[in-house]
């Protein structure tokens, strides 16, 4: 069982990361996408993921798409945070991808989180954990203890945005550049005043959501 102590620094997972170029950091995990040549070539990747995890006693949260499997590796008895177990689970799968000729894509793997914006949040959480289900993250968000559901998080603010919701859509920094492109073409109003960690994008009709690198939370919209 991993502890607290045991909880990589962000410069560490940089590191780790540079040896692991399938996967990406995201709110607390790594992050891929492998994609077989078949469905049952994904079967066997995650027959191979099964095994690891059982002979290592770490699990991911797996998803399995047709010919695709999205994988995702956090110590949760560490503060849903990233550990050397990670680091060695995401090693060992990477190689069992390699195994069947699966290629990595990780740009697939997109996080969304749904925000609040609030002056008192804890005023509010707890009806909104009792009513998903959730748990308590370590940062105080609410998280699906199924990892099915978006995080939760509440953004503190003495001048919340009106409509109080948004959306931050989380990508790695290099895998942003694409999506912030795409997304500027369709008219959007877009803020960047605290790019490259978020970009603040509003829909012709003032809706709000952030396009956001693995480096944080977005702003005070």
């Amino acid at each position: 069982m991993a502890a607290t102590g045991d909880v990589l620094t962000q410069e560490q997972v940089d590191a780790a990361l540079t040896k692991l170029p399938d996967w990406r950091y995201r709110l607390g995990g790594l992050v891929t996408v492998y994609k077989a040549s078949s469905a049952a070539a994904a079967l066997e990747l995650i027959a191979a993921v099964g095994r690891l995890a059982e002979e290592h006693n770490h699990h991911p949260d797996l998803d399995w798409r047709y010919n695709r499997v999205f994988l995702r590796y956090s110590s949760h008895d560490a503060g849903d945070e990233v550990t050397r177990r990670d680091v060695a689970a995401a090693t060992a799968a990477g190689e069992a991808a390699a195994g069947i000729g699966a290629a990595a894509e990780p740009g697939l793997y997109r996080t969304v989180e749904v925000a609040i914006d609030s002056e008192d949040p804890a005023a509010i959480s707890e009806v909104w954990r009792v009513a998903l289900g959730y748990r308590r993250g370590s940062s105080d968000d609410l998280v699906d203890p199924f990892g099915r559901g978006p995080t939760l998080w509440f953004q503190m603010t003495s001048t919340p945005n009106p409509n109080r919701l948004h959306l931050d859509i989380h990508r790695s920094q290099a895998e942003s550049g694409p999506a912030l492109e795409k997304t500027a073409a369709t008219g959007a109003l877009m803020n960047h005043d605290h790019a490259p960690s978020w970009v603040v994008v509003t829909d012709a009709q003032g809706n709000q959501l952030c396009l956001c690198t693995e480096t944080g939370h977005g702003p005070d919209t």
